[in-house]
C-alpha cells in the first residue's frame, strides 16, 4: 500500500507526511519540479517531465487497488478509480465511482461557462475545516486499506 500525491498544488502535503509516519505507509510525491520533502525512508519524490499531464499520467499508470491517491483533479481521480484506487481530494471529499460522473459533468459545465465568458469564480478558499475533513478522510481510508490488506 502507498499514497500517491498529485503534489504541484496540493495544500495538505504536511498532513499526508504526518499520517504516513503514523501508519508507516509509503508516500510518493509526484511533481513536475523539485518539491521539498522531509527526510524519511517512507517519503519518495517522483519528478516527471513538464509535459502536459505528465504527473497525472505517472500517477494513473501507478495506481492500483492498494493505492490512495490525493488529487483535486477530477479527470485524474476518474482514471485512478478505474484502476481500483481510493481517491481523496485535498478538501477531504472522497471521489467514488458513484460520485465521479456528476463531478465530471459539473466540471464540463463550468468549463463551458468559462469558455462563454461567464465570470463564475473559482472554488472557495481552502479552510481549516477542509484540512480537518482531509485528515479524517485520509485516516479512515488508510485504516480501511490496512484492514483489507490483513484479510
Amino acid at each position: 500500500m502507498r499514497v500517491l500525491v498529485d503534489a504541484d498544488a496540493c495544500p495538505v502535503k504536511d498532513e499526508i507526511y504526518k499520517v504516513s509516519a503514523r501508519y508507516k505507509v509509503p508516500v510518493v510525491v509526484v511533481s513536475n519540479a523539485i518539491i521539498r520533502i522531509p527526510q524519511s525512508p517512507l517519503i519518495k519524490r517522483q519528478i516527471v517531465s513538464d509535459a502536459f499531464d505528465a504527473a497525472d499520467d505517472w500517477i494513473a499508470e501507478n495506481a492500483s487497488a492498494r493505492s490512495v491517491i490525493i488529487t483535486a483533479d477530477i479527470l485524474l481521480a476518474d482514471r485512478c478509480l478505474k484502476a481500483g484506487a481510493s481517491v481523496i481530494a485535498p478538501n477531504g471529499k472522497p471521489f467514488t465511482m458513484a460520485s465521479i460522473g456528476g463531478a465530471i459533468a459539473t466540471r464540463a459545465i463550468m468549463a463551458d461557462l468559462r469558455a462563454g465568458g461567464d465570470a463564475i469564480g473559482g472554488p472557495p478558499p481552502f479552510s481549516k475545516q477542509d484540512r480537518s475533513r482531509f485528515l479524517s478522510a485520509l485516516d479512515e481510508t488508510l485504516t480501511r486499506q490496512i484492514r483489507i490488506g490483513r484479510e
